[in-house]
């Protein structure tokens, strides 16, 4: 099926339910070339995932209306929020002129919690307490809310809640990409363009853990209250002694490739929030989809679309991935 041709009707389509699609579309499906069922439900999952991300801009705007932040001053990105020694990691990435930059930058971080996963202070006490005080606030509220990911039931998507211009945006191309430069220069780390920014929530009643699973970024930083495991890239470990458990506590960040397999521990009480930010590399990813491991054909698109861009000399083109 050439997605290329079908992308055009997606924007006035009602998507209610498989069954209502089926009965309204399947025929007009079949005149553009979708033929077989494998071919139907391919279509099927790409329309539910322009669906959702419709719905989200939907919430968003609904959010700017009716939502009353809590604590306004954590929507705009401060220095004063950031920790001494993640400071002190951007100044020698942003300054290096040394031969090795690399050793230098080990002897900062001091130790790896995992192959290639960086263990470091993000955030201060008094900023994360604030922000998680906000989650719960909005968490609370009457505004609509969606999943922040198709594994994770509870959590915020940031981007509805107004956080990416002002906050993810300038951590990302500011203070992170000096690091990542460094760090992942192998895997886009060096043209991070784009991210999406989420809180998960774990709790007794609801989420308790996150199984094995790989990230649609090409570098990732989780910050978190609770622990990870880390296994092998992108594999099912053959068992768990394969794995390394990492601790991990409140204001430190885990910066690791996407594709490295990981996975969060189940919590045994009480309640767990964890920072997740997937940046993306439009340069990697519009040559080879991180997900599906196939070169992606590029459609131009009105809504955020997971780090494509049609030209990677220009970020402002949105594009989404179809595969043919």
């Amino acid at each position: 099926v050439v997605f290329l041709e079908i992308i055009f009707f997606l924007k006035n389509i009602n998507f209610i339910s498989e069954n209502q699609f089926r009965k309204d579309y399947q025929n007009v499906l079949g005149s553009l070339g979708c033929v077989s069922e494998s071919q139907f439900r391919d279509v099927l999952g790409k329309v539910s995932e322009f669906m959702q991300k419709l719905k989200s801009a939907e919430r968003a705007a609904t959010i700017m209306e009716i939502y009353a932040p809590l604590h306004q001053h954590v929507y705009h990105l401060q220095e004063s929020f950031l920790a001494p020694e993640f400071l002190q990691l951007v100044k020698y990435c942003t300054a290096c002129d040394v031969m090795q930059p690399w050793k230098g930058l080990m002897k900062l971080i001091q130790t790896e919690a995992a192959p290639r996963v960086f263990r470091f202070p993000v955030f201060r006490k008094e900023f994360c307490k604030d922000f998680i005080e906000e989650l719960k606030h909005f968490e609370q509220s009457d505004a609509p809310k969606g999943r922040p990911n198709t594994m994770n039931n509870y959590g915020i998507l940031l981007s509805e809640l107004g956080f990416d211009e002002s906050f993810f945006s300038p951590l990302r191309e500011v203070y992170l990409r000096p690091l990542t430069a460094l760090l992942y220069s192998d895997c886009g780390g060096s043209c991070l363009d784009s991210h999406k920014a989420f809180v998960v929530k774990y709790d007794m009643r609801e989420d308790l853990d996150l199984s094995y699973h790989y990230d649609n970024a090409e570098v990732t930083l989780n910050l978190s209250l609770g622990n990870l495991f880390f296994g092998d890239m992108r594999r099912v470990p053959l068992s768990e002694t394969e794995c390394v458990e990492v601790e991990h506590h409140i204001t430190e960040g885990l910066l690791h490739r996407g594709r490295h397999m990981h996975g969060a521990l189940p919590i045994s009480s009480g309640t767990r929030w964890n920072l997740i930010i997937w940046m993306r590399a439009s340069r990697e990813r519009n040559k080879l989809c991180p997900i599906c491991g196939k070169r992606p054909t590029l459609v131009e698109s009105d809504i955020f679309s997971d780090g494509f861009t049609m030209d990677t000399d220009d970020t402002s083109s949105n594009v989404s991935c179809f595969l043919t």
